[in-house]
C-alpha cells in the first residue's frame, strides 16, 4: 500500500468516529471487525470482500454499508487498486435492528446517496462548516436506514411548510451564534433530516446555504462602515477570517478586504 494516498482524520462531527481516504494497490485487508459502521464509496477499480462468509463487490455505482462487529476483508479485484473513501459511523447514527438486513444486503445501489455521501466528504474536509456537514450526514443516515428498513424515518408531525418557517425563524434569531442541526431539530421536535428537507422544498436552499447567505449580508454591512474581516468574521458568527474569506468569495465573487476598500475612490470624491 501506498502510503502517501492515504488521509485519516476524526472530524469535529458528532457521529462520526473517523473519515479516511486511500489509494491501495496490493494490500489485502485481513478477516477484521470495527465497532463502527463502515459507509464506503468507491471512486475507482473494485473491491472484492466477504463479510459473514458470503462474497460481494464495492464498485463506483454501488454504496457500501458494512455493520458493526461482523467480520469483513478486502482486497482488489484488479492489478490497478482502487480508490475508496470511507466514513466510520458510531452506532448511534444507525440502529442494532439493521445489522441484520445490513448483513444480509450490504450493497445500495442509489445514484443520489452516492452523491451526497461525496458532498459530505468534501464538507467534512473544511474547518469550520460543521453545521454543514451536520446536515449533509442527516440527511445520508435517513437515506441508507429507509434502504436497510424501507420505512420513513420519525416521520413529520406537521406540515414541512410549517416546519420550514419555524426553522427559519430560529436561525434568523441566532444568526452569530454556534449551534448544531441537532440542537435544533430538537427544539422543533422533529427528525433532523426532516428539517433539512422541508427548508428546502419550501425555500429552494439549504439551512445551511441560507445561514451562509444571510450572515454574507450582515459581513457587507459591517466591512462598509469600516470594521476589519477578522473582526468582521467573528461579529457574525464566521470560524475565522479565512472562513468569511471563502464564503464571501463564493457568493460575490470578491474577496471581504477588496470588497471594503472597493469604495475608496468615490469616497475620496466627496
Amino acid at each position: 500500500m501506498d502510503y502517501r494516498n492515504v488521509r485519516a482524520w476524526q472530524p469535529n462531527l458528532p457521529g462520526v468516529t473517523e473519515v479516511f481516504h486511500a489509494h491501495i494497490t496490493d494490500h489485502v485487508y485481513p478477516m477484521h471487525t470495527h465497532e463502527s459502521w463502515t459507509l464506503l464509496i468507491v471512486d475507482d477499480g473494485v473491491i472484492q470482500y466477504d463479510l459473514h462468509r458470503r462474497e460481494h463487490g464495492a464498485s463506483g455505482n454501488l454504496v457500501t454499508i458494512l455493520p458493526p462487529d461482523v467480520p469483513h476483508n478486502g482486497r482488489s479485484a484488479i492489478p490497478a487498486g482502487f480508490r475508496k473513501r470511507v466514513i466510520y459511523l458510531d452506532t448511534s447514527q444507525l440502529g442494532e435492528a439493521l445489522i441484520g438486513v445490513a448483513v444480509d444486503q450490504p450493497e445500495m445501489r442509489d445514484s443520489m446517496l452516492r452523491y451526497r455521501i461525496h458532498q459530505l466528504h468534501q464538507t467534512l474536509g473544511k474547518t469550520g462548516e460543521e453545521f454543514e456537514a451536520e446536515s449533509r450526514l442527516a440527511l445520508v443516515t435517513e437515506r441508507i436506514a429507509w434502504h436497510l428498513n424501507r420505512q420513513p424515518v420519525d416521520p413529520p408531525p406537521e406540515r414541512p411548510s410549517v416546519t420550514a418557517y419555524k426553522l427559519r425563524d430560529l436561525l434568523d434569531a441566532r444568526i452569530r451564534e454556534k449551534f448544531t442541526l441537532q440542537e435544533l431539530a430538537g427544539e422543533l421536535h422533529v427528525h433532523p433530516a426532516h428539517l433539512v428537507r422541508a427548508f428546502g422544498r419550501k425555500f429552494g436552499i439549504t439551512p445551511h446555504q441560507y445561514l451562509i447567505g444571510r450572515r454574507v449580508d450582515m459581513a457587507r454591512k459591517l466591512l462598509l462602515q469600516g470594521m476589519a474581516p477578522p473582526a468582521v468574521a467573528v461579529a457574525v458568527g464566521f470560524y475565522d477570517q479565512a472562513h468569511l474569506t471563502r464564503h464571501f468569495k463564493r457568493v460575490l465573487g470578491i474577496s471581504p478586504g477588496r470588497f471594503a476598500r472597493s469604495g475608496d475612490g468615490l469616497a475620496r470624491q466627496q
